[in-house]
């Protein structure tokens, strides 16, 4: 058996978050991964601190299963090394600002015209359209436009980005269920297609329930802190040393928090929390009652009898305490890898499993230039070629040197 993607040809042309992270998991499954970056910089991230041994970890936690070619686009060899190197790829990937790729003449229309099975996919931050169209965007920017950021944190604060890149990492996701349905087709018919997402979108997809109760009745989604717009009690809740996570929201799961977690049987006769609409009416009470309750004994006792009870629960760790916790450990969500330079090294493991072949983490994410002898020789370039490229400009490899 082998991965499912082994075999196809990736042309990764993106930076920095969302592009990487789908080419990552392209890679995951499989795929042949080149990079391709500009010299002597490169990609964006791998400047980003920390650094160990002059290399970016969180560039190289970001792109592994992937070669790095470091190719001058607007020097006509390094054009046309990329563009020998395009007519034999599955897939062609851009997160360049609209309009950058059409003037390099490495856009869909300009490739396919020698590979019309290609699937390329280009992000965005608003998309290739629309009055936003010629727009740079971050993760912020989109963050703040999608209406996320109006609907996080606690209410009456100021607007509260999401801890990690959410619109990013939403873009990357997207735009790889995007690119596997445009692939699938194209084994189906033989022909490839153009695809694009962007930042706002991607990010604006995921706020289902938010759109149908505003679709539905006009409510404006407001922020609630950790509870949930829906339910109760459904929050974190201060304990003795921290704060414990609930879920109690149907009936069934109320009455053994009452009974077998709070001992309080007589929160099931109270008309404030008679029922589910009545909780959360009442929300500020319950919350009182509860970390109350709470107060007497550390996040873990009351883990420990939701458990029992068969509520589910847990505690809210730091990102340290996440990565140290059993089932994480269990689960081989952290895990080592060697680097040529950083050397014995943490990375995020693979978050699916399977009871075949899927994912792999198969090699470290390259150093700049570090395959571009080795995929230049593989497009049929002869050794003096391949020098009087490094030599004049045109490309750079981390091992042989050149303009870089």
């Amino acid at each position: 058996m082998s991965l499912p993607l082994e075999g196809v040809k990736v042309i990764d042309l993106t930076s920095v978050m969302a592009g990487p992270y789908c080419a990552m998991v392209l890679g995951d499954l499989g795929a042949d991964v080149i990079k391709i970056e500009s010299f002597p910089d490169g990609d964006a991230s791998r400047r980003f601190d920390p650094k160990v041994n002059d290399e970016s970890y969180c560039f190289a936690v970001l792109n592994r299963n992937k070669r790095s070619v470091a190719l001058d686009l607007k020097d006509p060899r390094g054009k046309e090394a990329f563009l020998k190197l395009a007519a034999g790829a599955d897939i062609v990937m851009e997160n360049f600002r609209p309009g950058v790729v059409k003037r390099l003449g490495i856009d869909y229309d300009s490739l396919a015209r020698t590979n019309a099975g290609l699937v390329y996919a280009s992000m965005s931050g608003f998309g290739q359209t629309g009055p936003y169209g010629k727009r740079g965007g971050y993760d912020i920017i989109a963050q703040g436009m999608s209406g996320i950021m109006m609907m996080t944190g606690y209410p009456g604060g100021r607007p509260a980005k999401v801890g990690i890149a959410m619109n990013d990492i939403a873009s990357g996701v997207t735009a790889l269920y995007g690119i596997l349905g445009a692939y699938i087709g194209r084994l189906r018919s033989g022909k490839g297609q153009y695809l694009e997402t962007s930042l706002l979108e991607a990010g604006l997809a995921w706020s289902i329930w938010e759109f149908g109760a505003w679709a539905g009745a006009g409510e404006i989604p407001t922020p609630t802190g950790t509870r949930h717009r829906r339910s109760a009690p459904y929050q974190a809740y201060r304990t003795q040393d921290g704060y414990a996570t609930v879920g109690a929201g149907n009936e069934k799961l109320w009455q053994a928090f009452c009974t077998q977690v709070c001992d309080k049987p007589e929160w099931l006769a109270d008309p404030r929390y008679a029922r589910p609409g009545d909780r959360l009416e009442h929300a500020d009470d319950l919350e009182r009652d509860i970390e109350a309750v709470f107060a007497t004994a550390p996040s873990a006792h009351w883990v420990r009898k939701m458990d029992a009870a068969g509520v589910p629960g847990g505690p809210v760790y730091s990102f340290e305490q996440t990565l140290a916790d059993p089932q994480v450990a269990a689960r081989k969500m952290v895990v080592e890898m060697d680097h040529p330079k950083i050397g014995r090294m943490k990375t995020l493991g693979l978050p699916i499993k399977s009871t075949g072949e899927l994912t792999e983490i198969r090699k470290p994410a390259p150093l700049l230039g570090q395959h571009t002898a080795e995929v230049l020789g593989e497009l049929g370039y002869g050794e003096a070629d391949i020098t009087a490229m490094l030599d004049g400009g045109a490309a750079y490899d981390d091992a042989r040197g050149g303009a870089a």
